[in-house]
């Protein structure tokens, strides 16, 4: 137990040590003007920015504004993605058709939706919601589908010969079984959904609220690269805890549930 926890902190450490390099680098790379400086922020700069747009709310409001997009468009991805997927896994026709679609457009660039949004929807809200809902839909139905499939036919045989109805196995044998792959199919919409939305906020000029696309490409266009830098460092940040809070717990309650976690 002491030896694990040992290695944790070793990890962690290590890490540690990494990032401090990293900045270190990065402001020494700043200092030897390879690049101009205002194509080349220091570290300083960057925080400067982040600093101030925190303390006047500007990058609350619009981290507010993306994640109440993203949310919103994923949920409606799940909601629909899923039961998708089990209807492609159950039949063959719905596989050949809806299955083939889904394959397409998930390797269609998430950018390629925003000049479709806009043209259906205008400028507004709804064309957001489209775009992050194409970047959610695809994967999950692929990834549910995928997962049915690969349960092991044993374990709905063996439900059906304790008494267990078709829709108890769905429900209670086939979903829970196929749960790693559903789940790794949503955490895979999740990113795509957030390339969908930065996409869209980047080039699709909303008025009803700039989110962190929009403040992204305003420091482009004010060649404000202290800005473009920060607006990413605070992409990967919501990225990081997106993973931390919500998939890495849910993947190790289904290694626990499953017995497939590392000893």
């Amino acid at each position: 137990m002491n030896r694990n926890k040992w290695s944790k902190w070793g990890a962690h450490a290590c890490s540690l040590v990494f990032f401090i390099f990293v900045v270190w680098a990065w402001q020494y790379l700043s200092d030897l003007r390879v690049w101009k400086p205002y194509l080349f922020p220091s570290p300083l700069e960057v925080w400067e920015y982040l600093r101030s747009s925190f303390q006047d709310g500007s990058l609350e409001e619009a981290s507010w504004i993306t994640m109440k997009r993203l949310v919103l468009g994923y949920g409606i991805g799940l909601v629909t993605g899923i039961p998708l997927g089990m209807l492609c896994s159950r039949f063959q026709l719905i596989q050949n058709t809806l299955g083939l679609v889904s394959l397409g457009f998930q390797a269609l660039p998430s950018v390629c939706w925003v000049p479709l949004a806009t043209l259906w929807f205008g400028q507004t809200e709804g064309a957001m919601l489209f775009v992050v809902i194409m970047g959610t839909l695809w994967s999950v139905i692929l990834a549910t589908a995928n997962g049915m499939r690969n349960v092991p036919p044993i374990y709905a045989r063996a439900a059906r010969t304790m008494g267990a109805g078709p829709i108890y196995c769905l429900i209670h044998v086939t979903l829970p079984a196929s749960a790693p792959f559903v789940v790794s199919g949503m955490k895979q919409g999740w990113a795509f959904a957030w390339r969908s939305l930065m996409a869209a906020e980047i080039f699709v000029p909303i008025l009803t609220g700039f989110g962190l696309g929009q403040l992204l490409h305003f420091g482009r266009e004010l060649n404000a690269m202290n800005q473009v830098v920060g607006i990413m460092f605070v992409i990967v940040v919501i990225g990081l805890l997106s993973d931390k809070i919500l998939f890495s717990p849910l993947e190790r309650f289904l290694h626990r549930r499953w017995g497939t976690g590392q000893a």
